[in-house]
């Protein structure tokens, strides 16, 4: 079997998810929420500042959780489609395509990101993909409302431990399946060490040195 994950931040998307959802934010929050997620950002800047980017992304998503709370699936859905119409002119195109032309070949695709899962459904509908999505996920109570929490931040080693275990979940044998991973950043660099066939993507300087260094290759370069 052929496993391909695709990430989703610099990826898949080409823009900045956390500009997007506080553009869509400061359209559908209150005075309350927008004070929540403020206030909660400016810890996360801190946070990143002190403890690293995954730090930041943590208390970033844990912030809008809580704007969530009490909210079903179906009420939070106008916020994510706002996310997708303000962000849908920054998809990866070429990378989209070559997402078809990896399932018309008969691998199974997984969107592996820290974005929140409901965001990724909700986009990869709009994309016309059948594909699998893994992100951070939104935590619902018995009656199907929004605690304000989220469960773990899908990046870094999390990312690694997110596709064996979906490799566990099917029964499927790591040793006889051929993984690929298209990632941009260095905190996907355990990801991209565990699978068979990494490929950076839009890489940053310090991630183009990295990719020369492993022999990586770059997608859409020669």
């Amino acid at each position: 079997m052929q496993l391909v994950t695709v990430d989703f931040d610099g990826t898949l998307f080409q823009g900045d998810s956390f500009k997007l959802m506080f553009q869509a934010g400061r359209k559908e929050f209150g005075i309350k929420e927008l004070a929540t997620v403020l206030i909660g950002t400016a810890q996360a800047l801190f946070l990143g500042i002190t403890r690293g980017k995954h730090a930041l992304r943590i208390h970033f998503f844990q912030a809008f959780a809580k704007t969530f709370k009490g909210k079903t699936e179906e009420e939070l859905a106008s916020f994510f489609d706002e996310l997708i119409a303000a962000g849908r002119n920054q998809i990866n195109e070429p990378l989209v395509h070559k997402i078809k032309e990896h399932q018309e070949s008969g691998k199974q695709v997984i969107i592996l990101s820290g974005a929140l899962k409901p965001f990724l459904d909700a986009l990869i509908e709009k994309l016309g993909l059948t594909v699998t999505t893994i992100g951070t996920e939104l935590l619902f109570d018995q009656d199907g409302r929004c605690t304000g929490a989220t469960g773990p931040v899908i990046n870094g080693e999390e990312k690694v431990r997110a596709v064996a275990n979906w490799l566990d979940k099917l029964q499927l044998d790591p040793e006889e399946t051929e993984i690929w991973a298209y990632a941009d950043s260095e905190s996907d660099i355990p990801l991209l060490h565990f699978v068979d066939k990494p490929i950076i993507v839009n890489p940053k300087d310090g991630m183009r040195e990295v990719a020369k260094a492993k022999q990586w290759p770059i997608f859409g370069e020669n």
